[in-house]
């Protein structure tokens, strides 16, 4: 592996890897987000979006560019109201 880092971006801010893959999980530990969040991975051009689970891994490899991910809250359904 050489020396270059692997950058990526998680809802807008770059983050540096030394990994050539990293879990959904660890993704969300670097950037400091909620566990409870899921983690999508950007596609290209008129692509679905990818979700990332946890457990599994992703590619930090630049395919075309730098990765980018974004985070979503989970859903809450219902009457939140009181």
């Amino acid at each position: 592996m050489s020396d270059e880092k692997i950058f990526y971006f998680v809802d807008n801010v770059k983050y540096n890897t030394d990994e050539t893959s990293l879990t959904g999980a660890q993704i969300k530990a670097e950037a400091g987000i909620d566990p409870t969040y899921a983690l999508f991975l950007e596609a290209k051009g008129d692509d679905p979006d990818e979700q990332v689970g946890d457990g599994e891994y992703q590619s930090m490899e630049k395919d075309k560019g730098p990765k980018r991910f974004y985070s979503v809250p989970p859903a809450t359904f219902g009457n939140q109201c009181q």
